[in-house]
């Protein structure tokens, strides 16, 4: 439902910013510059196109190859953890088998060194997950760069004001077209509308 709400916010969104630019810009036609310093298109011209995410995950090399290098580091990261996870058990485990024959001096150092252990294990998984985390948005940033440079190149014949990236989950804008910019026009008439409700 939270993934449906995002999308349905994405397209208002767009909805909302075609109906500012043909409210702002009926004034500035014919190749004028608007006050945001984009060139002003005919209302004519106006073009989105879309891809499906899923399928350039399926399909685009270089992600796959980004998946599976994330996949491969989180499966090490997995193992290294796993064998600490069992020497810890096994220490327990030895623990409880022998606690009855020792000291209490000999029992407290054990306890501590367990508690060491897992602290250590703690700290090492946290360490871990944030290098995973960083290295994987940094991977997947770079993916999408690629996405958007491509599609840059790609646009210069087909004249599409946005491309977005479409999957059931929500909608990315890939390229926009600065002719589209009405960024300048809505702050001007925002603001001539609140000075007039003062």
């Amino acid at each position: 439902m939270k993934n449906f709400t995002i999308g349905l916010n994405v397209v208002l969104v767009i909805a909302v910013a075609v109906l500012f630019y043909l409210q702002f810009s009926s004034g500035s036609k014919d190749g004028k510059v608007s006050a945001s310093g984009s060139k002003a298109v005919s209302e004519g011209d106006f073009k989105i196109a879309y891809f499906e995410i899923d399928s350039i995950e399926a399909h685009f090399d270089y992600y796959k190859e980004v998946s599976n290098s994330i996949q491969s580091k989180a499966q090490e990261n997995s193992k290294q953890l796993n064998q600490l996870k069992q020497t810890f058990a096994d220490k327990y485990q030895e623990l409880q088998r022998t606690a009855q024959t020792m000291t209490q001096a000999e029992l407290n150092s054990k306890q501590q060194e367990l508690m060491q252990m897992e602290k250590t294990y703690n700290s090492k998984e946290q360490m871990m997950n944030n290098e995973m985390q960083d290295e994987s948005m940094k991977k997947m940033l770079d993916v999408r760069q690629k996405i958007s440079d491509y599609l840059k190149e790609y646009n210069v014949s087909k004249g599409y004001a946005f491309i977005v990236g479409n999957n059931d989950a929500s909608i990315a804008f890939y390229y926009k077209d600065a002719a589209y910019d009405i960024t300048a026009d809505v702050i001007k008439g925002l603001n001539e509308r609140y000075k007039k409700k003062n």
